[in-house]
């Protein structure tokens, strides 16, 4: 029989912990350029993973740089406590995260919000933009009359592409040459294989972001060689691909038959013998001709895209103004 050729139906992922775990599925070991380690405390999983070199890159095709990632499965539900403890670990993430590449607690700070604020799932960037603490004004205006422990932050939602006839990349750039800031903090929806990511896992990334890279659209990025300044990416996955559903679900169902049958190769052949990886890339294969693999939000995602607009705002307040405290930070809602 001829092997299927699935290499045009490559898994896509926006999260550096995904496409690791992607490629350790294949490896015989550790993979070479890619180092991580993780800690979980009161229900939040942190998992911070660097690529330090090309090999790695090519390995989980991810850009070499730092990732952080937060994953807390509570956050599908609606609790105020839980909320407040991720928006105080987000916070000290962050502030570390800035440390770490070298970003000083007086550098000036342009929080960029991507996506569409008409499409709920695409407007977690605006959300966050609309509760940040925005200070750059008092810094022009009235410098002498700032009280210590703030720094100048400013804050834009350029639209997308299709609104605005203008491209995200050309707008910031105007916006940088302008404001002259010193590093610039992007917030984008992203898109996750795993099902189980979608609405509770949250990356900070020192690698820019490409706005609409999730769903497939090839964007001018916000990058460092681009702009000339730092960028941080923070991300949520708010969608998967219809075709990640279908996989999931063929999983469910072989353990299912498994519990019962004690073998579940007669039911369902050839795709038991596949990896995770080949079967997605086999579904992506039936799916997309057909116009079907469709991305897919859950239907809480209305609530769910401002709790979590409201954690990454208050969380990115305190972090980077000192005046705030990080130690107990409280996830404000509307």
């Amino acid at each position: 029989m001829n092997e299927l050729d699935l290499s045009r139906y490559a898994v896509h992922t926006d999260l550096a912990l995904e496409a690791k775990e992607m490629a350790e599925g294949g490896a015989a070991g550790p993979i070479p350029g890619v180092v991580s380690e993780s800690s979980e405390q009161d229900g939040i999983r942190v998992t911070r993973l660097r690529v330090e070199n090309e090999a790695g890159s090519r390995a989980i095709g991810k850009i070499i740089g730092n990732y952080v990632t937060l994953e807390v499965p509570g956050l599908r539900t609606h609790d105020s406590e839980l909320h407040n403890k991720v928006a105080t670990r987000l916070a000290q993430e962050f502030e570390l995260f800035l440390q770490g590449i070298g970003v000083g607690a007086g550098a000036k700070v342009l929080v960029v919000g991507l996506g569409n604020w008409n499409v709920t799932p695409d407007a977690l960037g605006p959300l966050v933009v609309e509760n940040t603490m925005v200070t750059r004004q008092f810094f022009e205006l009235m410098p002498d009359q700032v009280a210590p422990g703030y720094r100048s932050v400013s804050a834009v939602a350029p639209g997308v592409l299709g609104i605005t006839g203008i491209e995200s990349s050309e707008i910031v750039q105007g916006i940088v040459e302008k404001t002259r800031p010193d590093v610039i903090i992007a917030i984008d929806a992203l898109a996750s294989k795993s099902l189980d990511r979608v609405n509770t896992t949250i990356q900070i990334a020192d690698t820019g972001i490409h706005p609409g890279s999730g769903i497939g659209n090839k964007r001018k990025g916000l990058t460092r060689d681009i702009l000339g300044v730092p960028v941080v990416a923070v991300g949520v996955p708010t969608v998967v691909y219809a075709s990640t559903v279908v996989n999931n679900v063929i999983d469910m169902m072989r353990d299912h038959f498994r519990a019962h049958t004690g073998s579940t190769s007669q039911i369902f052949g050839l795709m038991d013998s596949l990896g995770e990886n080949e079967r997605l890339q086999l579904v992506k294969e039936v799916l997309n001709p057909l116009g079907h693999d469709l991305l897919v939000t859950p239907k809480e995602i209305d609530q769910f895209i401002e709790d979590i607009a409201n954690i990454i705002a208050s969380g990115l307040n305190a972090s980077l103004h000192e005046a705030v405290d990080t130690s107990n930070v409280a996830a404000f809602t509307h």
